[in-house]
């Protein structure tokens, strides 16, 4: 399964792992390497009127004042979050 949010669609970031090599002189570079940095992604279950469903959501997400209102019963699940993801990569 992809490492996407379902919520929010926070995705693999890609970016550069730069070693800064102390030793040698200004005319070497600095070595770069490709890295990925992925998304914190915890699963939750989130009890609806219809059953539990179980999303994969970032923790930026699980901190937000929304989400937890519709954890908390206080607004009403979006229809999107309660389908299956279909992730168009």
């Amino acid at each position: 399964m992809a490492n996407i949010c379902q919520v929010s669609g926070k995705k693999t970031n890609n970016a550069k792992h730069i070693r800064n090599r102390h030793s040698q002189g200004w005319k070497y570079k600095a070595p770069k390497k490709n890295r990925t940095q992925l998304p914190n992604l915890q699963i939750v279950r989130v009890k609806t009127p219809h059953g539990v469903v179980t999303l994969k959501v970032a923790t930026s997400v699980l901190k937000s004042p929304k989400f937890a209102a519709v954890l908390c019963g206080l607004k009403p699940m979006p229809k999107s979050w309660a389908k299956k993801p279909s992730y168009n990569l």
